[in-house]
């Protein structure tokens, strides 16, 4: 078997069950479109069963840490954390 071979082997078989769609396989697209609604990108990909299948993209920011400290001796103190990450706690 040759190196191709085995890469296509090992990308069908990660593509089949990682993240497999259930009722999507043998579908035939119609067709597929974008919009931008209030932020979010909606994709959306019509069968010619009429059906659909439609993914929503959002990015966001978030805050991860926001602190008063002392800078006056040129060494940071820190005083106070107003604001910390819940699912960061390296802080």
């Amino acid at each position: 078997m040759t190196k191709r071979g085995l890469v296509s082997k090992s990308l069908t078989f990660r593509l089949d069950s990682a993240r497999a769609y259930r009722g999507l396989q043998g579908k035939t697209v119609d067709h597929v479109q974008h919009e931008f609604e209030e932020g979010i990108l909606f994709l959306h990909i019509r069968f010619t069963d009429k059906t659909e299948l439609c993914w929503q993209f959002t990015a966001r920011m978030t805050i991860e840490k926001a602190d008063l400290a002392d800078w006056k001796t040129g060494d940071y103190k820190p005083l106070k954390v107003f604001v910390r990450n819940e699912r960061d706690r390296r802080y």
